[in-house]
């Protein structure tokens, strides 16, 4: 029977064997309770629904729906609920998609059974918890140099492939009906985004990196 102040606990895993270890793991704490078990994303939208528990213990790759689509579609609707990504992936780029979708916490499914029980009641009062090898991979990708050219804007493009046929800033500005003084802006601020020290250096970059 749950208790007044119980953290009532919804487990989503596509793996029986992962659920059950969870439930026999939430027998053991006398303030958590397991109120739902969902085996898919679409199940657990539907059980957070009809539940509503006080946090998700959300896996993150799964068959059809993903964990992060899941963790979107639940808060959406259930702000208050708080969701912890409890996986066995540690890429970077998977750990930032699932904060930025709302995941107040990030472990992996080797966290010890005291720090799993410490991320839920922290995550019920609105505290984080991130496993470091996760914090760790995602401090990489945030430090990783953008690819070649991804900040250059549509126009900045069109100018480059102009440049790519050796179009001079004159031929640029009457092709796309621009003064003079635009089109050498542009030229710029693209040599300067691609880092190139000249028009042709440019070029073959936006060859190489098929930027047009």
């Amino acid at each position: 029977m749950t208790q007044p102040d119980s953290i009532r606990v919804m487990v989503v895993d596509d793996h029986a064997v992962v659920r059950s270890g969870l439930r026999f793991f939430l027998l053991s704490c006398d303030d958590i309770e397991l109120v739902a078990e969902a085996a898919s994303g679409r199940e657990a939208i539907e059980q957070c629904h009809a539940i509503k528990p006080d946090v998700v213990l959300m896996d993150m790759v799964m068959p059809g729906m993903d964990g992060v689509e899941t963790t979107e579609a639940i808060l959406e609707n259930h702000p208050q609920t708080k969701v912890i990504a409890l996986t066995s992936f540690r890429e970077g780029d998977l750990v930032q998609r699932a904060l930025q979708a709302g995941a107040i916490g990030y472990l992996l499914k080797d966290v010890p059974i005291d720090d799993l029980a410490a991320a839920i009641r922290a995550a019920h009062v609105g505290r984080s918890t991130i496993a470091s090898e996760a914090a760790q991979e995602l401090v990489k990708v945030n430090t990783q140099a953008p690819p070649v050219g991804e900040d250059l804007t549509d126009r900045q493009r069109e100018v480059l492939a102009l440049i790519v046929e050796g179009l001079s800033n004159n031929e640029i500005a009457e092709r796309l009906v621009i003064s003079m003084a635009t089109a050498r802006y542009h030229v710029s601020t693209i040599l300067s985004k691609l880092g190139a020290a000249n028009r042709a250096e440019a070029a073959a970059l936006a060859v190489r990196h098929k930027l047009t």
